[in-house]
């Protein structure tokens, strides 16, 4: 008897339709679910500067940036509501040289990572809300 002659099985192969597999699919999906969630809060977890610090040291970013996250020049970025992590990852890449800009390499130069994570939880904690749609 063997897996190529399929008589050798009553005509089925081994686990075809076979209840233990699928329950180990639903097992291994359960596990999948946990660990997406598991990580996200881990993720979040590393993002976790302070608001209230973060406003004290925003007064350099508001020139740009507005101490109400809305951009006050046209090539600066609206940051009021931004996700914290992705402020986070952007700052350090200023401050790591892999993105370059003429004022922020300026400003972000004496920044540390504490910093950073502040004025990162200062902005995204800025609730932004929409107003009229134009044409609606």
């Amino acid at each position: 008897m063997t897996a190529s002659n399929p008589t050798a099985y009553g005509g089925r192969l081994p686990h075809r339709g076979s209840r233990p597999l699928a329950r180990g699919f639903a097992q291994g999906a359960r596990f999948a679910a946990l660990a997406v969630v598991a990580l996200s809060l881990a993720g979040e977890a590393q993002a976790q500067g302070s608001a209230k610090a973060g406003r004290q040291k925003a007064e350099k970013c508001a020139v740009c940036h507005g101490f109400d996250g809305l951009a006050k020049v046209a090539e600066a970025p609206n940051l009021a509501g931004q996700n914290e992590r992705y402020l986070v990852e952007q700052l350090g890449a200023f401050k790591s040289g892999v993105r370059q800009n003429e004022m922020m390499s300026i400003v972000i130069k004496d920044l540390s990572a504490t910093d950073i994570e502040d004025l990162a939880a200062y902005y995204a904690a800025i609730e932004i809300t929409v107003g009229k749609i134009p044409g609606q």
